[in-house]
């Protein structure tokens, strides 16, 4: 399986909501940047941003619009993290991803996005 595979999978999990298998894509300490806000390291860290996303959550669609895997294996994304609330709102968020993987897991993991567009979208 190649590194993009790994990470379309991994996508996947987002849209079926599967926490479990999010963190078990991720090395134990995983690095996530979910740029502009903190850093998290480790999957209990991750775990405790996902997990209540994810349960607010009726639908998740991440629409891929561009995806490549260059030499070293690094798969950068380009995207629409579409979410469906719960009362009927709805985010869409354009986002770039970049995954660094390792042995078939995710090591490093950020997303580059418009933190005024998503938090307009919250109000």
């Amino acid at each position: 399986m190649s590194n993009t595979d790994i990470v379309l999978s991994f996508i996947k999990a987002w849209e079926n909501r599967d926490t479990q298998t999010i963190l078990d894509t991720l090395t134990p300490d995983a690095f996530y940047h979910n740029i502009p806000m903190d850093p998290l390291v480790g999957t209990e860290a991750i775990k405790q941003f996902v997990a209540p996303f994810l349960e607010t959550a009726e639908k998740v669609v991440w629409e891929v619009h561009h995806i490549a895997e260059n030499d070293q294996g690094t798969v950068l994304t380009e995207r629409t993290d579409n979410f469906h609330l719960a009362g009927g709102k709805k985010l869409s968020v354009r986002v770039m991803g970049t995954f660094e993987l390792k042995g078939g897991k995710i090591t490093h993991w950020r997303d580059y996005f418009d933190l005024a567009e998503f938090q307009s979208q919250m109000a």
